[in-house]
């Protein structure tokens, strides 16, 4: 019985890595998959372990790619001289699935966070430099959360890249279309109300 233990224990503690999924959510999922989606985990092992091997970080913008270059960076009809800074691929795929950009992207390495140590060394910012003072891209448009953590990575990134003579621009905040006011937050209409145009 010992070893089925360790087994389960073993499911649970993987499944324990992904994001906001603590010890209870990890062990309905992981007796859900054992009990009733045995055919779901199959498939779900055979694509994380299908992913893990053939997914690696773009040469270019560092999302992920099954080749040396995404497609986004492969691409010449691509707009070269627009740069959007993402903290993840996940941002990047919403970004085109808006399909309002036709420039190039660059993916940070997550976000700048003093408090948990993680400074401009962790973000890859040092490539980012790189790529955006490649003489070739004109304007960033900084695509980060609007949290604490992503306006400080925002602003930290703007100042550097202003000092090399960039255009700097910043994704719009306000009100969300198809909303009713009275189902806004203060922040957001506050900061709506300021930055209107």
């Amino acid at each position: 019985m010992s070893q089925t233990i360790d087994r389960i224990q073993n499911l649970i503690d993987a499944l324990r890595v992904l994001p906001n999924v603590g010890n209870k959510s990890a062990q309905r999922l992981a007796f859900t998959l054992l009990q009733h989606e045995r055919a779901g985990a199959q498939h779900l092992a055979e694509a994380i372990t299908d992913a893990l091997q053939h997914l690696r970080h773009c040469s270019q913008c560092y999302t992920l790619s099954d080749a040396e270059m995404c497609t986004t960076c492969a691409n010449p009809k691509r707009q070269a001289q627009l740069l959007c800074v993402v903290q993840s691929p996940m941002d990047q795929l919403l970004i085109e699935q808006t399909m309002t950009y036709q420039g190039k992207y660059f993916v940070l390495s997550g976000q700048l966070n003093p408090l948990e140590g993680l400074g401009p060394t962790d973000i890859a910012m040092d490539k980012l430099l790189a790529r955006a003072c490649d003489g070739v891209v004109q304007e960033v448009i900084l695509a980060t959360h609007f949290t604490n953590e992503g306006e400080l990575t925002a602003h930290y990134i703007a100042e550097q890249l202003l000092a090399r003579g960039l255009r700097v621009t910043r994704l719009a905040k306000g009100v969300p279309v198809g909303s009713e006011l009275e189902q806004v937050d203060l922040g957001t209409l506050a900061q709506a109300m300021t930055a209107r145009r």
